[in-house]
């Protein structure tokens, strides 16, 4: 990358993740001599580690349907004006093989780090500068830009700044709250900000009972309210995780219970019925229910339910507890694993204090928030990269 030009800057960005390096990327393209600042030592990290190392870079199915916040209408413009097939073409430009998983998800063949290579590549063609074990230690309005002092203690002028720090999420990567505080000492409105996409927990009782069942997957629908989502659930030794749990873990809040069938599609006491009506009931109880859900499942909750021994032997009433139990099983989770395994902050800088078309804030002129810092949060499953690469471009076109 180049040196830091001694002369002031058009745009300071920091952040070198996803949304920080797009808008660099636009921002270079249209001349402006860009600075990217990121306290990492590489960019581009939770894009590496995103999607089991093969980065889960966009979703086909995008829409605003996807995405929580306290207007997530906010995010269509920028959304519609670079959409889903954009960044699926730079992708293509740059030989990258891709492949379409369940639910629209998109996948590198190879490594997520070809993404984060196509984006450093062409932020290196656009000009742009990326300065990496920097951290900004202060921010201060400079007539009409910012002046930013930076670890090194060497110091910044820029006509523009670009917040594209992230969320809290992960801080073993270097997270930390520093866009909120920044907005704060700012004067914007903050909405809360909690761990999102994140496992479930139990309290010590529950978990007595659940902890054998630790490595255990089924596909179930989970819902709080009218929220649902049917994807796959895995029990682990602190509650549930797995793509159903993480989506729902962005709507649910402490005190309240979710509700899990754990045999979607199933009539499980008519099935249970039609095996003890088989061969006079010979068969367990548990064998019978381990060909709905899976074997170890099965014993845990015909002991939990007293539904030992053969079918012959167990009441109907029985059998509908057992179905009570796969598919209406209603449990209070008592917190979440919090940042430390969470792939995304829920709540952000309000969205109600920015442009909707060019993510710059109405009061500060000059000062843009892209991607996660923003209160936009997008389900599981590629959506989030999309709202990075979408509102990066957008600021890009402004700053």
């Amino acid at each position: 990358m180049q040196p830091i030009k001694a002369q002031p800057l058009d745009v300071v960005i920091v952040g070198a993740g996803a949304a920080g390096m797009m808008c660099a990327i636009e921002a270079g393209r249209r001349g402006r001599s860009v600075l990217v600042v990121d306290h990492a030592r590489a960019p581009g990290e939770k894009i590496r580690i995103s999607g089991g190392g093969r980065c889960n870079f966009t979703n086909t199915g995008t829409t605003v349907a996807n995405f929580l916040g306290e207007n997530p209408r906010f995010a269509a413009s920028a959304l519609g004006r670079f959409t889903v097939a954009d960044f699926i073409d730079r992708v293509d430009r740059a030989g990258i093989a891709w492949h379409e998983k369940t639910l629209g998800q998109l996948f590198c063949d190879d490594s997520a780090k070809q993404i984060v290579r196509m984006l450093t590549d062409a932020m290196r063609d656009a000009g742009v500068t990326l300065r990496l074990n920097t951290a900004v230690t202060s921010v201060e309005r400079n007539g009409g830009g910012f002046a930013l002092t930076l670890s090194d203690g060497t110091g910044v002028r820029s006509a523009s700044l670009v917040v594209a720090s992230g969320g809290k999420s992960i801080p073993k990567m270097g997270a930390t709250g520093w866009g909120y505080d920044l907005a704060r000492q700012i004067g914007l409105r903050v909405t809360e900000t909690r761990p999102a996409l994140v496992p479930l927990t139990f309290e010590a009782g529950l978990l007595g009972q659940t902890t054998p069942l630790a490595g255990v997957a089924v596909d179930a629908v989970v819902s709080v309210d009218k929220t649902r989502f049917a994807e796959a659930m895995l029990f682990t030794h602190r509650g549930l995780s797995g793509p159903a749990i993480l989506q729902i873990s962005s709507y649910w809040r402490e005190g309240e219970a979710i509700t899990i069938r754990m045999a979607p599609g199933v009539d499980v006491l008519a099935r249970l019925k039609a095996a003890k009506a088989e061969n006079g009931g010979k068969q367990a109880v548990h064998t019978a229910l381990g060909h709905i859900v899976p074997r170890r499942l099965a014993e845990v909750l015909t002991a939990r339910e007293a539904a030992t021994g053969k079918l012959a032997e167990v009441g109907d009433k029985v059998l509908a507890k057992l179905d009570q139990a796969v598919n209406a099983w209603t449990v209070k989770p008592v917190g979440s694993e919090g940042y430390r395994t969470a792939e995304v902050t829920l709540g952000g800088v309000s969205t109600d204090q920015l442009d909707q078309t060019t993510m710059e804030t109405k009061s500060v002129p000059g000062l843009f928030f892209i991607g996660e810092v923003v209160d936009v949060t997008g389900w599981l499953g590629g959506y989030n990269f999309q709202w990075a690469w979408s509102s990066g471009w957008a600021a890009g076109q402004s700053c």
